[in-house]
């Protein structure tokens, strides 16, 4: 007897609610056809279904997601990178405490406590025939950040190495929930041929009928709630063997939406609305936001940012704050809506000579017009650079650009040899756009503090605020 066994999955949702009707209504329709037919079907999800950029996440530190992934039976969940390092180490301790699912995650873990009972290196499923799924759930190890927020995560290849025989033998079918990245996944695939399936996520990437590599099927599904990935397992009972899978992608925009979904995530907006909508400060005067120009809110924040982390120079991108404040009330919701990215401060120590490498690349085209996507950016251009704690000398050539001519610290030129630390936001020390920050051998990040955490200090300074 061959039984067919359907697994559908969602990755790097990153709380686009806009598809989740969509996707969720979907999901549950499929849910009632298979147990009106007897079939199994399991539902699963990758990670980075939070992201704090949307007012729900942000008003209720993801549990409203976990509210959503409950109702529409999820079976398994593993956590990416935006659950793990942008909520502080209590609220990732206590995000899943409700889940009526477990999360299967086996390389990070608490450094301080025991595992919160939610978590579990792997799960065991099983169908009513018997055939039992294990299911291993693996994420980025971004170890300086885990690390700051008191969490340990380890090498993926490591955790495979100690759990993969151990599951091999519990269950028939192996599936690896892998928010790792596709090259990785591909090199999984290669060292752990006992796997069956790889769901994979945290790059993005789209694999619309997925694809064979060493016998193990690779599969994902995007990101944003594009899609919603589907794969079918046909189990032969007489073989006691797996002789078929398949993987396939469906776009959410041809799908129907649930009212009955659509509703219970308003309801969840009213919640996170009753969080976010109090008072933080009174402005006397409205602050406006221009991505191409200094303005007196971005001055004073990167100003706050040079303070905060005690650093000689501090630079930030004007296209980090999306809107301007009107006087009067400004709401935490307000900071939320014109700073939604989940960006860190970060320090890192540079030479003089790296400074002023920096300020050029800061002042050309090519930087401050760039369309950033990912990397905690959640706003449109990188915007112009602001700088703190230097004097910038600049030029117009005959084209009507502007180019540095000369960069002042303390009223005198910086020195090409001494070293300078510079505070800026955590995105740019990944990033291509400034080599001599990304390859810095001393980088300080500062969790769970956000920039709207700084610009919150700015608002309510009393330079602009009468409370």
């Amino acid at each position: 007897m061959i039984e067919k066994i359907f697994i559908y999955y969602t990755s790097d949702l990153h709380s686009y609610f806009e598809k989740w009707p969509k996707l969720a209504g979907y999901i549950e329709e499929k849910r009632r056809e298979h147990r009106n037919r007897e079939e199994a079907s399991f539902v699963f999800d990758n990670g980075d279904h939070v992201d704090r950029f949307h007012p729900v996440a942000e008003g209720l530190k993801g549990k409203g997601n976990v509210e959503l992934l409950n109702a529409s039976e999820y079976d398994v969940v593993n956590f990416g990178n935006n659950e793990g390092i942008t909520l502080a180490e209590q609220e990732l301790y206590h995000l899943y405490d409700e889940a009526d699912f477990p999360v299967a995650c086996a390389n990070a873990f608490p450094m301080s406590k025991e595992d919160p009972d939610w978590l579990k290196p792997y799960v065991i499923r099983e169908t009513a025939s018997g055939v039992k799924l294990g299911i291993i759930g693996l994420t980025a190890p971004f170890r300086v950040f885990y690390q700051l927020l008191g969490w340990k995560v380890e090498a993926p290849e490591r955790m495979m190495d100690r759990y993969m025989e151990e599951v091999k033998e519990q269950s028939d079918i192996v599936v690896l929930l892998s928010h790792l990245g596709y090259h990785t996944d591909r090199q999984m695939a290669a060292d752990y041929p006992g796997l069956d399936v790889i769901i994979g996520g945290h790059t993005h990437h789209l694999l619309p009928e997925g694809e064979k590599h060493n016998g193990v099927l690779l599969t994902a599904a995007g990101k944003h709630g594009t899609h919603l990935g589907e794969i079918f397992i046909d189990w032969d009972h007489s073989k006691q063997k797996l002789v078929n899978k398949e993987a396939y992608t469906v776009a959410s925009d041809t799908l129907e939406e649930s009212a009955e979904v659509r509703e219970r995530l308003e309801n969840l907006k009213e919640k996170a609305h009753r969080r976010l909508y109090s008072t933080v400060a009174e402005l006397k005067t409205p602050l406006t936001a221009d991505w191409f120009h200094e303005t007196p809110l971005m001055r004073e924040l990167t100003k706050e940012l040079r303070s905060w982390t005690e650093a000689d120079i501090a630079m930030l991108n004007a296209g980090v704050i999306l809107e301007g404040l009107d006087e009067g009330a400004v709401t935490y919701a307000d900071l939320h809506r014109i700073c939604p990215h989940p960006m860190n401060p970060c320090k890192v120590h540079l030479s003089g000579k790296e400074i002023v490498e920096v300020v050029r690349s800061a002042y050309t085209k090519q930087v401050t017009e760039f369309p950033l996507k990912g990397l905690g950016f959640r706003g449109e251009v990188i915007g112009k650079m602001i700088f703190e704690g230097i004097e910038i000398e600049t030029a117009t050539s005959p084209g009507g650009g502007e180019h540095v001519r000369k960069v002042w610290f303390d009223g005198q030129p910086i020195e090409r040899d001494r070293w300078y630390s510079l505070a800026t936001a955590d995105t740019f020390s990944f990033g291509k756009f400034f080599p001599e920050i990304s390859h810095s051998a001393t980088k300080t990040y500062y969790l769970p503090e956000m920039l709207r955490d700084l610009l919150l200090e700015v608002v309510q300074s009393g330079e602009y605020s009468s409370r």
